[in-house]
């Protein structure tokens, strides 16, 4: 069997949904379903060959890392990839003039990354895709090889924002890695990156690649505990997500204050059973609050203002047209 943690999303005269479960070593797809009765029109799979993961001649991805034959397959140990992970279990954006829907693949399986050597593509990374036909347009790996469990499945949010003295089309997402994304949604150049919160685990984004630049020290390894992993594996943002006004023009960001040590070990697959390999202790972060509600300016890159919370943000934002902002506590 299978999970599902996402809501439907339907674009047109099609129904799409997505699978859960990258704990398990599933194999990560999204599929867009006839609302009238349910035939599948087309899956997109996360992992495997390009046919599989509807990857052809529309598919122009920005950075050089991502262009490739079969780079789901080659950038695994062999036949890793059946079980790797990249489920789609969060949200999908639409945007009706380019015509492409905009989601994340979340973690490769298993969370011990010595067992996948490579980038684990299409894992923990951002598609951007026709929805007529499920054909990739372009894609950008957020946490290649992802150390954290940091996935990609955070909402992402479309805005016009000026960048460089002219509007562009964006997409403006809190990542779990903790960096807050400017990402040009036609083509996936990635125009900024700065983390949100404080990230110990990452010293930065490359805009030339797109890579995140992996601290060493941090780096999970098996035989030994690795202490203060800031964020934590959940992230600096979850599920949770985001608002944005267009009359503040600011990104209202409900998320965690948390970080961990992490023991990584041997995993073994059994179908219906975790395939994980870590062990991880979570504790409150700097200053020692667990949660945050932040407000953050996408065009200065800094936060505004900022509440900080006894517990972590699980709700949702909601940004209105009263000029109010709202969220809810665990208290």
């Amino acid at each position: 069997g299978e999970t599902m943690t996402m809501a439907p999303f339907v674009v047109k005269d099609k129904v799409l949904v997505g699978n859960s479960g990258g704990e398990f070593g599933v194999r990560g797809w999204l599929t867009a379903l006839d609302p009238a009765s349910g035939k599948v029109l087309w899956r997109a799979y996360s992992t495997g060959p390009d046919d599989e993961v509807l990857i052809g001649p529309e598919f122009k991805p920005f950075y050089s890392q991502d262009r490739g034959k079969d780079l789901g397959v080659h950038t695994w140990p062999p036949d890793a990839w059946k079980r790797g992970g990249g489920a789609v279990w969060g949200w999908i954006s639409y945007d009706p003039e380019l015509n492409l829907i905009y989601y994340g693949t979340s973690n490769p399986s298993p969370w011990n990354p010595e067992q996948r050597a490579g980038d684990n593509k299409w894992t923990a990374g951002i598609f951007a895709r026709n929805p007529d036909t499920g054909q990739a347009r372009w894609f950008y790996q957020e946490s290649p090889h992802d150390l954290y469990d940091y996935d990609a499945v955070n909402e992402n949010i479309l805005i016009d924002l000026e960048v460089g003295g002219r509007t562009r089309k964006v997409i403006a997402r809190a990542g779990r890695n903790g960096y807050f994304y400017i990402i040009d949604r036609a083509s996936g150049e990635v125009l900024s990156a700065k983390p949100f919160l404080h990230v110990n685990t990452v010293a930065g984004i490359d805009l030339k690649t797109g890579r995140p630049n992996y601290v060493a020290e941090k780096k999970p390894v098996v035989g030994k505990v690795v202490r203060d992993q800031c964020p934590h594996a959940a992230g600096g943002k979850d599920w949770q997500p985001a608002a944005y006004s267009p009359q503040t023009r600011l990104v209202y960001i409900p998320h965690q204050n948390l970080c961990q040590d992490e023991e990584v070990t041997q995993a073994n697959y059994v179908a219906g059973t975790p395939y994980v390999g870590a062990k991880v202790i979570m504790y409150a972060g700097r200053g020692g609050h667990r949660g945050v509600f932040q407000a953050w300016d996408p065009r200065t890159n800094r936060t505004a203002w900022e509440i900080r919370e006894n517990f972590p943000v699980w709700s949702g934002a909601l940004a209105t047209a009263g000029n109010l902002a709202f969220y809810g506590t665990m208290e």
